[in-house]
């Protein structure tokens, strides 16, 4: 009976390991490893000890292509470098309309994903509907904090 349970519990975390975690990006996000000079996709892969899928909702990638357009000399230069790191996350349309951070909240509280942003404001409504949040500590490393536990 015993040896039934340990097997179980090793086909289970096999399988956890092989599904990835779904986390969404947030603008300000891409702007991290020029801000911070931190590898994103590095620290998320230390701190999540799992496989994730980084993904970008079209609202999102729109607004990183409006700094671009209409920013000054230094931001479109820096929104033109964010969005070459944001051709590493799957570009997910969603049926939800609104701003993006409105767009963001509902489709993480949807999928029980954790969102990465570095937006206060934004970060106080996700913890208030319990999505973990990902975000820049003290400008050298990324912590996630809040929601439901992330297995």
């Amino acid at each position: 009976m015993e040896t039934h349970r340990v097997w179980d519990n090793k086909v289970e975390m096999m399988k956890n390991a092989k599904e990835k975690l779904r986390v969404i990006f947030d603008s300000n996000a891409f702007f991290t490893p020029l801000q911070f000079k931190i590898d994103i996709f590095e620290e998320l892969k230390t701190l999540l000890k799992r496989n994730f899928e980084p993904i970008l909702l079209p609202q999102v990638k729109r607004e990183l292509e409006a700094l671009m357009e209409k920013g000054g000399p230094k931001m479109r230069r820096e929104a033109a470098y964010a969005l070459k790191i944001a051709e590493k996350c799957k570009l997910v349309e969603v049926d939800v309309d609104g701003d993006p951070d409105d767009v963001i909240l509902e489709v993480a509280s949807r999928w029980r994903s954790p969102v990465f942003t570095n937006d206060k404001a934004l970060r106080k409504r996700l913890r208030d509907i319990n999505v973990p949040v990902i975000y820049v500590r003290q400008k050298s490393r990324l912590e996630i904090d809040g929601g439901y536990e992330i297995v």
